[in-house]
C-alpha cells in the first residue's frame, strides 16, 4: 500500500513515515501544497494523509484536487483544527476520516486500515489468478492451496502484477510502486530484476506456472499464457 503524507511539520512527518514503513507501507512526503499537488497529479496512492494548514495553501483546496486527479485514493485529514464546522466541511468535501492532533501513531494506523477496509469489500480481499490466491488482509499467498513463502517485496510485486495483468509495466514503474517515487531520480533500477527473478523461481518451484513475460527494452507483462 502506498501512502502520501502531506505534512509541513518535519518531525511529525518523519515519525509517521518511520512508523508506517515498519508496517510495510510505501510512504511519500509532501511538505507544501505545491509539492502535494505535483505528486497527486503524477503518482497514484492508496491513501493520503492531509494536513489542512500548509505554509502555501489550504488543505481543503488540495482535497478538491485529490478528488479530481486521484478519486480512488482514501483521504484522512490530520489536523490541529478541531472545530465541528471544519470536521464537517472536510468530511462533506470527500475526506474518509478526520483525525485531530495530537494523536497516537497506532490510532492513526488503525484509522488507515479502517478506510482501506471500507474501500475493499470483504469479498474482494481474496485476490485470485488461476492457481494463485492471495489473502490481502493476512498477506498470505498460496499456490494450489499450499502456502508460498514470499518476502514483503515479492508479495507486493505479485499483487501489483495481478492487479495490472496484460499491461506493460516498465522497471521504473515497478520500482516506483515498491520503493517510492524517489526512484524516479535515480539512473539505474536494475535491482527490480532480482526481485522478479526470485518471485518467478518461487512460483515455479511451488508448482505454479510462469505468467511473467519479458518484453525487451520495454518492461514486463503478467499474462495468462
Amino acid at each position: 500500500m502506498k501512502i502520501l503524507i502531506i505534512e509541513d511539520h518535519k518531525e511529525l512527518a518523519t515519525n509517521i513515515t518511520d512508523y508506517l514503513k515498519k508496517e510495510d507501507y510505501v510512504c511519500e512526503v509532501a511538505s507544501s501544497a505545491k509539492e502535494a499537488l505535483e505528486k497527486i497529479e503524477l503518482f497514484e496512492y492508496d491513501c493520503i494523509l492531509l494536513d489542512l494548514m500548509l505554509p502555501d495553501g489550504n488543505g481543503l483546496e488540495i482535497l478538491k484536487h485529490i478528488k479530481n486527479y486521484s478519486p480512488s485514493a482514501s483521504v484522512i485529514i490530520v489536523s490541529a483544527k478541531n472545530s465541528l464546522d471544519t470536521k464537517l466541511t472536510g468530511l462533506d468535501d470527500g475526506a474518509d476520516d478526520y483525525v485531530t492532533k495530537p494523536f497516537s501513531l497506532p490510532e492513526l494506523h488503525s484509522r488507515i486500515k479502517a478506510v482501506l477496509r471500507r474501500k475493499t469489500p470483504e469479498a474482494n480481499r481474496i485476490l485470485s489468478f488461476n492457481e494463485i490466491t492471495i489473502d490481502l488482509e493476512s498477506k498470505e499467498c498460496k499456490i494450489n492451496g499450499q502456502l508460498l513463502n514470499l518476502t514483503k517485496k515479492e508479495l507486493n510485486l505479485l499483487i501489483y502484477f495481478i492487479n495490472n495483468q496484460n499491461r506493460m509495466l516498465s522497471k521504473q514503474a515497478i520500482a516506483s510502486h515498491l520503493w517510492g517515487d524517489y526512484t524516479y531520480s535515480i539512473d539505474n533500477v536494475d535491482f527490480v530484476y532480482q526481485h522478479l527473478k526470485n518471485l518467478r523461481k518461487k512460483i515455479l518451484d511451488s508448482g505454479g506456472k510462469d505468467y511473467l513475460q519479458t518484453v525487451y527494452g520495454l518492461g514486463y507483462k503478467w499474462i495468462d499464457k
